[in-house]
């Protein structure tokens, strides 16, 4: 636990947020190997390709990533997806990196009539499911298998691929002619257009430690920007781009911005130490206390609006050719 006010998981209530919720386990069978979680400074992280992913698995990253989710709905207006899927056309659906599916379930509900699979390292998804959905355990970075998809949709995959042209690659090659991939994700170096961020200050240092160990582990932190080059390279044709400045903290005057910062914030400072304090131990050779002293500070600067710090999202889809 680190020195803030109050403690990590305890944030989403001290905001009044009411978007916590318990995420059931998974009842299905399942090797035992894949549900032995690691556990490591209080915190469970993923069994499955143990060490691919730095990211935790446990209840409070769960709500964390739902209330990420919901975020990322009030970001884009409501849109589930961006790319113009048409009810007729659009028979099965892949969620990659499904992580609690929660946005399958909803996707599911849009088109009733398809197929929805998402696929986890984890078995870590609600059961309370419409039936066209199915979850699986699989490395989406392993060989794909099995029939092509009308929709493929991945979204806050930084830090987590490490191959990421191999991985839109192969989203092309299993889509069907015609059929349609959206990519949503993250550049996760903080920004501030009026310069208020600068070197100086711990919320900066702390981001760029962790884009340093991101890229140490061979997984870019920043796919945002380049997945419009790696679409084209794979083969992918009327792709369109669209970069949303996310604020971080409750300085925007706009009310909307206001809230989408709020939102970031308590995202941020409740996945801080969760994420962080592993790689800074384990890659960077920092003891645990320097980490702690680190993180509390940020915790500090950020809820003081001590800058005007912006995060980019992109929103990146495009269409497999039809078939001549």
């Amino acid at each position: 636990m680190t020195n803030c006010e109050e403690p990590f998981n305890t944030l989403l209530e001290d905001y009044e947020c009411s978007l916590r919720r318990s995420i059931s386990a998974y009842t299905g069978s399942v090797a035992s190997s894949v549900v032995d979680y690691p556990t490591e400074n209080g915190r469970r992280y993923h069994a499955f390709r143990h060490g691919t992913y730095y990211g935790p698995n446990d209840e409070q990253e769960l709500e964390r990533l739902d209330f990420m989710s919901n975020l990322l709905i009030k970001l884009t207006k409501g849109k589930l997806h961006h790319a113009p899927l048409k009810q007729e056309g659009v028979h099965r659906i892949l969620d990659v990196g499904t992580g609690t599916g929660i946005w399958a379930v909803e996707i599911a509900d849009m088109f009733p009539d398809a197929e929805v699979i998402g696929n986890d390292l984890s078995p870590v998804q609600t059961t309370w499911v419409p039936p066209n959905v199915k979850f699986e355990v699989d490395d989406v970075e392993s060989p794909w298998v099995g029939q092509k998809y009308d929709f493929i949709f991945s979204r806050f995959m930084a830090g987590a691929i490490a191959d990421w042209p191999k991985l839109v690659k192969n989203t092309f090659e299993n889509t069907n002619s015609g059929g349609w991939v959206e990519f949503q994700d993250w550049d996760l170096l903080y920004r501030s257009d009026d310069g208020s961020l600068t070197e100086d200050h711990y919320s900066m240092k702390m981001d760029r430690l962790f884009m340093e160990c991101s890229r140490k582990l061979g997984r870019d932190p920043a796919p945002g920007p380049q997945l419009p080059q790696w679409m084209h390279d794979a083969g992918f044709i009327n792709i369109h781009h669209k970069k949303i400045r996310v604020p971080l903290g409750t300085w925007p005057r706009d009310p909307h911005l206001k809230e989408i910062g709020h939102m970031n914030m308590i995202q941020a400072l409740d996945g801080l130490e969760a994420y962080n304090l592993r790689l800074y131990t384990g890659v960077l050779g920092w003891t645990k206390e320097e980490a702690l002293a680190l993180f509390a500070n940020v915790c500090k600067e950020m809820r003081s609006n001590a800058f005007h710090a912006m995060i980019d999202y992109h929103v990146v889809y495009g269409q497999v050719p039809e078939a001549k």
